[in-house]
């Protein structure tokens, strides 16, 4: 099933270890007092897209994934926490429609690529803003296990 549920998004100076095993994240430490900050998402509004980009001539080989966050309504305070997300060093974990958590910024920190306000025009269209966060990564996102986000999230 297409689509994602949630994003927890925390700063990346606030990771101080990510412990893999088997493949997953399985244990991810942070600073004290430090959580992930939780945001819920209505169906077929938000996305996460990877894609794997290869210099021949250099040999270079990387991931791009972008995640794309659809706020509803456009109101003052989620102005301003857009704001505060586009000049953030971010990681995130994406919980997608299937219930897998992925994991985003590992290699470095997340960074807004794309954004956008809209008013629509007829009664039926949207009205919110748009954020795209970008990672540039070695590999696809990891899968975090499950057990992990009770431990991380607010």
């Amino acid at each position: 099933m297409g689509g994602i549920v949630k994003v927890y998004l925390a700063n990346a100076a606030d990771i101080d270890a990510i412990t893999e095993s088997a493949d997953k994240i399985s244990a991810i430490t942070m600073k004290a007092s430090a959580k992930f900050k939780t945001y819920d998402f209505r169906r077929n509004t938000g996305s996460m897209s990877s894609n794997y980009t290869v210099d021949q001539t250099t040999g270079a080989t990387f991931v791009v994934t972008d995640l794309v966050m659809v706020f509803t309504r456009m109101e003052t305070s989620k102005r301003v926490e857009i704001s505060a997300l586009a000049q953030g060093e971010l990681v995130a974990i994406v919980k997608d429609a299937n219930g897998a958590y992925w994991y985003l910024g590992k290699d470095e920190p997340l960074v807004i690529s794309a954004g956008d306000g809209l008013t629509g025009t007829a009664r039926a269209d949207r009205n919110g803003y748009s954020i795209t966060l970008q990672d540039n990564s070695l590999e696809m996102p990891m899968e975090v296990d499950e057990s992990v986000i009770s431990t991380v999230a607010e």
